[in-house]
């Protein structure tokens, strides 16, 4: 099954504990292969931004190849 970008965005994003991590607004892009590199996740307030990596804006960012299951919502393994 294939899903765009679109339909990831607004998403729910939670670790494979079920921590809440906040909800996807973007990917990073491979501008030569358009390859997916990252999504970029609005934080919960319910964690420490500063235990994960974070981009200019504060968004978390996770590599795309992390993501286990996309559903309801968007499953992220470590």
């Amino acid at each position: 099954m294939k899903i765009t970008e679109n339909e990831l965005r607004g998403k729910t994003v939670m670790s494979e504990e079920g921590l809440y991590l906040g909800i996807m607004r973007n990917t990073t892009v491979d501008a030569k292969t358009g390859k997916l590199l990252n999504l970029l996740v609005e934080p919960s307030e319910d964690i420490d931004p500063r235990l994960y990596h974070l981009d200019n804006q504060g968004h978390l960012v996770f590599p795309f190849n992390s993501i286990r299951s996309v559903k309801d919502v968007i499953i992220i393994g470590s």
